[in-house]
């Protein structure tokens, strides 16, 4: 694997930018949506029934997501892609029993009301919005499962193209019920996101077939021929998802204990937005690793050590010199002391930044090796160590207040990483071991 280089970083640049841009394009959409829902006529219930039925789609859209990195580890032919799809009709027709669920039985008003705490003046908006949202999911899934294969045909400029082709979907959306003056519910942003993730999933279905087209029918050497071959690695990181959801409604939680509650929970929720915006367009370093890394794992290498010092030093420009309060306050429209305290809490997020593209990329060797059962174990380790920090944080010092939430987020994502890579070195170990007893047993 480390032998004469045959990868290049103009290579790696050429493929990861895209994917990095698609990535960053997305907070776009969020901007379009919340910008809309504040010209209606009540904008905080509006906004607010918007915000948690996203909440429960941030749920339920993740193992739509995860047909992405799925399929762009395991399908190299049509028969391996066949497969893949009837995996996929399986999970869009439970992603569409799951929603119909929740939003026409009363199933779906009591979990609103008893997990996500709404009031009851707000539960009919919010299931509104949900039955719209419901087939964000499916879409969502839809391109997740076509950027697989064009990632792996190295057409990674297509994420971007069909990124930009949505915004501007978007904001033609948006445009016409401003303009028609129809901004009268939280429907309206759940319709706007609706029709922009069916733009993006046209476009990559458009070009994903041509790819598909493309691959040969079977390859006698890939294993992946029948559904089950996906559910093996599949079902995992679904699971560690699913375990993965308690993290941000336990920060939140915690934070209510903090010694002022709402500057807490703000200055957590501003300083977040800032480095998930920055952290965004490194959240595809795993794919790097899965296309490249048995070409030539030294250059890939080199290319993550490379790209991990940006975030970080990123976020320590924003954290510790006046462009950070000049963003807050300026261009955030935040007041001194949310300004103020946000700023101490990124600080605290440095330390996330230099963890992140690294986590990525143990990730991604995981998912070369199909190690997919590992991550549960990885996912586990993040959840633990974030709650013991949080008890920790609240009961000896509540007036760091956001910072606590900072500085969980950022040990859980350590552990993870720590996890992820006495795994990977444990496996090592164990193929090296199993290579010398094969070798010595021919040798005999």
């Amino acid at each position: 694997m480390g032998g004469e280089q045959r990868i290049t970083f103009r290579q790696l640049f050429a493929f990861f930018l895209p994917l990095g841009l698609s990535a960053s394009l997305v907070t776009f959409s969020h901007v379009i949506i919340n910008a809309t829902l504040t010209r209606g006529i009540n904008p905080e219930y509006i906004i607010a029934t918007y915000a948690i039925a996203m909440s429960l789609l941030a749920i339920t859209e993740k193992p739509a997501v995860l047909l992405r990195q799925t399929c762009s580890a395991l399908v190299r032919d049509k028969r391996s892609f066949r497969a893949m799809w009837q995996v996929s009709v399986v999970l869009f027709a439970c992603v569409l029993i799951v929603g119909g669920i929740v939003s026409y039985t009363p199933l779906g008003t009591w979990l609103f009301a008893s997990l996500f705490d709404a009031e009851p003046a707000l539960l009919n908006g919010i299931i509104d919005v949900y039955r719209v949202l419901m087939f964000v999911s499916i879409f969502s899934g839809l391109r997740c499962l076509y950027h697989g294969i064009i990632i792996s045909a190295m057409r990674t400029k297509w994420l971007t193209i069909g990124m930009i082709i949505r915004l501007i979907g978007m904001v033609a959306a948006a445009g016409y019920f401003i303009v028609t003056d129809s901004v009268n519910s939280g429907a309206v942003g759940a319709i706007i996101f609706l029709v922009g993730m069916m733009i993006e999933s046209l476009v990559a279905v458009w070009e994903g077939r041509k790819v598909l087209k493309e691959m040969p029918n079977e390859l006698e050497s890939h294993e992946v021929q029948r559904p089950a071959h996906i559910l093996r690695f599949y079902k995992p990181l679904l699971y560690s998802s699913f375990i993965a959801v308690i993290i941000g409604p336990a920060i939140n939680a915690f934070l209510g204990k903090t010694e002022n509650l709402a500057l807490a929970i703000a200055s957590f929720a501003v300083a977040a937005s800032l480095t998930n915006l920055v952290t965004s367009f490194f959240s595809y370093v795993h794919q790097i690793v899965l296309n490249f890394y048995r070409k030539d794992a030294g250059t890939v290498f080199r290319f993550t050590l490379l790209l991990s010092f940006i975030p970080g030093l990123l976020i320590t420009i924003i954290g510790y010199t006046p462009v950070g309060y000049w963003i807050l306050t300026s261009l955030m429209d935040a007041g001194e002391a949310l300004a103020q305290e946000s700023l101490r809490t990124i600080r605290v997020f440095v330390i996330l930044t230099l963890v992140f593209p690294w986590l990525d990329y143990f990730n991604g060797l995981l998912l070369l090796k199909g190690q997919t059962k590992t991550t549960i174990w990885s996912q586990t380790a993040n959840v633990s160590v974030t709650l013991t920090t949080l008890i920790v944080c609240v009961a000896f010092v509540p007036a760091w207040n956001g910072m606590i939430g900072a500085l969980a987020q950022s040990l859980g994502l350590f552990g993870e990483l720590l996890v992820a890579a006495t795994i990977l070195r444990l496996h090592s170990k164990h193929s090296q071991t199993n290579f010398i007893t094969r070798k010595s047993d021919r040798s005999l």
